[in-house]
């Protein structure tokens, strides 16, 4: 089982064991090192315990930075890192995952392809939160949100090319918000900090819903602004000017620019400049006003 102790895993994992039995269920984990919130770990290894299933974790440290090397992509870092990590462990077993209606694979119909199963693939969130209640099956917050698993990465708007630098500042600025929401007792919706600016600049973007109050925006501010690798610390709001340079497929497809608005997730407007940078793949906001 292909664990990230989200929400679609956690389900098909204990489906599983109830069809399987638990000695034949393995939990796969994969670490990714600076990019994977301290909390996963905890949860991982929790939820393993719990349900009385084998699990081994995978080492994904620093491997991220290839996919992430030409700009941001999830897509990439699956089919190029994740996938592979997985196969290498698996063999010829079977890998099951969370994909689900939401999901890319989901939308295609396919249930099994290349060794991987995908059992919730016709099924919506909804639907996967109400077997989740029936099973009584709890889930903690991991990252961003309730409704996610953890990938710091995710959150880094640029090409990856110095991970002391880029890779640094996402990294840790999302791991402070989300303590300090914690010790301060803040249940939000959602929250992350995404990186942007030039590659020589890293601004933080706070991005928050609803929005938080002064006395703990002064406070993030300070925290965040202690790392050495961000320049500048700002809160999203709806009128945020962003500027998106995207490579020449992005550019010319409207539909593209529509899905990095949502892969983005800073609300406000949005200009493009087409990229004369041949070795980015993807996009990079590089200039953002809030």
């Amino acid at each position: 089982m292909a664990f990230s102790g989200g929400e679609d895993s956690s389900l098909v994992a204990v489906l599983a064991s109830l069809a399987l039995g638990r000695g034949r269920t393995v939990l796969a984990h994969i670490d990714w090192g600076m990019y994977e919130y301290e909390k996963t770990r905890k949860i991982v290894r929790k939820f393993a315990q719990e349900h009385g299933l084998a699990l081994h974790i995978i080492d994904g440290a620093g491997k991220q930075k290839s996919a992430w090397k030409y700009g941001p992509s999830c897509n990439s870092c699956t089919k190029f890192v994740k996938l592979p990590l997985l196969r290498e462990f698996a063999g010829k077993r079977l890998i099951a995952t969370g994909s689900n209606a939401y999901d890319t694979w989901g939308k295609t119909g396919i249930k099994v392809k290349d060794g991987f199963y995908a059992p919730l693939s016709d099924l919506t969130k909804e639907e996967i939160r109400a077997m989740l209640e029936k099973l009584n099956v709890k889930i903690e917050r991991i990252g961003e949100s309730k409704k996610r698993e953890g990938c710091k990465l995710k959150h880094l708007l640029k090409m990856l090319t110095n991970e002391n630098f880029h890779g640094k500042a996402v990294a840790l600025s999302n791991e402070i918000l989300l303590k300090v929401l914690e010790r301060e007792g803040i249940e939000i919706e959602t929250a992350s900090v995404k990186i942007a600016g030039p590659l020589k600049r890293n601004i933080a973007v706070v991005v928050t819903k609803p929005e938080l109050d002064e006395k703990i925006k002064e406070k993030l501010k300070e925290k965040i602004g202690e790392i050495d690798a961000i320049d500048e610390v700002i809160f999203a709001h709806e009128g945020c000017e962003v500027v998106v340079v995207a490579s020449k497929p992005i550019f010319k497809n409207p539909d593209a620019r529509k899905n990095v608005i949502e892969v983005i997730g800073i609300p406000g407007k949005y200009s493009w400049i087409e990229s004369k940078n041949t070795k980015l793949r993807t996009f990079q906001v590089v200039e953002i006003k809030c």
